[in-house]
């Protein structure tokens, strides 16, 4: 969409899911979007994307793409998480397997350089009813790499909007931490990423706070909800796909019961926003045919503030995973696999930037466009 100076007129929003090692994805497609000048004036996270969004607006626009390099290099970077698999031939897929699962593994023993490290048992750690730790891993490394890699003066002074979302391990309530409403800390991106048992809550103002993926593993329920004065072009980038093929052994069941667990949420979020629409919409042309005594009921016009009052255009990028990928690829934080993370979501993102379903649309005035280029089953954009 542009206006008469033929610029974008549009707000971009990035939605990033969690998905752990696999948020290399979500790096791939901002380099892509990087490339197109589609720079964010609004990003929101949760769990690792959260980290990828924090990398984002905690940098200059020169600088982001280094920081999210530097990030996912330093991550990859453990002696035991490099190496190569054979390149090629009848047994690379069997062999790649056995290579992801083997160092799937070494992460879970050894942990992430700058990410996450084991935590070493209290002395009654493995007596019943006597092990007073609560997680299993310590994520100091992490915090120290946030806060060399990310400036949280420019961050909440100059950046564009951040959104992170968290969940209050006494409540149970989800919790969106905003750029807009608090100044966000290394605390606040810690807090959604802090997936139990493995990572340890992290306490902010009193509170004690686990990852935000518990309730929701996308903000984009919170995106869709803010009012707007411009259109809204979202860029949702999703780890987990919600469709994909029956599985037929019980590693494929695994995975495709993580998939479905953490894919929640992005269909139910534009249903109701679909629904929220229809029934606005349905408002207004009631009001329009009262007689004007009627037309200042004070439920008619909540009904009318219920909907959304700006059109939207939502480009989903999702990661579908490779044959021989297992339910282990979320924290299987190898070198190899985190360029074929990266490349995969730069080579999904440029396809649908360029696609001609994507740069010709047209918004709807006050409507809601989906787009899923790259999706196999779904090839067409939905149009509310």
């Amino acid at each position: 969409m542009k206006d008469s100076a033929g610029e974008t007129s549009e707000k971009i929003a990035f939605v990033l899911q969690g998905g752990g090692a696999l948020g290399a994805f979500q790096a791939g497609a901002y380099e892509a979007l990087c490339r197109a000048r589609q720079e964010p004036d609004w990003l929101a996270g949760i769990s690792i994307g959260s980290i990828n969004a924090a990398l984002i607006a905690g940098n200059r626009p020169a600088d982001r793409l280094a920081a999210l390099r530097r990030f996912w290099e330093g991550v990859t970077g453990a002696p035991w998480l490099m190496g190569s698999c054979f390149d090629g031939g009848p047994l690379y897929e069997q062999m790649r397997s056995v290579c992801n699962e083997s160092r799937a593994a070494m992460s879970t023993m050894l942990g992430a350089p700058g990410f996450f490290r084991p935590r070493v048992p209290d002395l009654f750690s493995f007596l019943p009813g006597l092990m007073r730790q609560t997680s299993w891993y310590d994520t100091t490394p992490l915090r120290n790499t946030l806060l060399g890699l990310i400036d949280f003066d420019y961050l909440n002074d100059h950046g564009p909007r951040l959104s992170v979302g968290a969940v209050d391990v006494e409540t149970g309530n989800f919790t969106c931490f905003d750029s807009l409403e608090m100044r966000i800390t290394v605390d606040h991106i810690m807090a959604s990423g802090a997936l139990p048992p493995g990572f340890p809550a992290v306490e902010i103002e009193g509170r004690q706070y686990w990852d935000g993926g518990l309730v929701s593993n996308s903000p984009l329920q919170f995106v869709l909800a803010v009012p707007s004065q411009q259109p809204l072009c979202i860029y949702q980038v999703d780890l987990y796909p919600s469709r994909d093929i029956l599985p037929r052994t019980m590693a494929e069941v695994e995975q495709r019961e993580r998939e479905i667990r953490f894919s929640s949420r992005t269909r139910l979020n534009t249903d109701e926003f679909r629904i929220r629409h229809a029934l606005a919409s349905a408002a207004r042309r009631l009001h329009a045919r009262l007689p004007a005594e009627f037309r200042n009921d004070p439920d008619l016009a909540r009904l009318i503030d219920s909907g959304p009052t700006h059109p939207v255009s939502l480009m989903h990028l999702i990661y579908r995973h490779a044959d021989y990928e297992s339910a282990s690829k979320d924290y299987e934080f190898s070198r190899l696999s985190m360029l074929d993370h990266w490349r995969d979501g730069l080579q999904d993102a440029e396809r649908s930037l360029n696609d001609p379903r994507w740069t010709g649309r047209q918004v709807p005035e006050d409507g809601l466009m989906i787009f899923d280029i790259n999706d196999p089953h779904r090839q067409q954009a939905n149009a509310v």
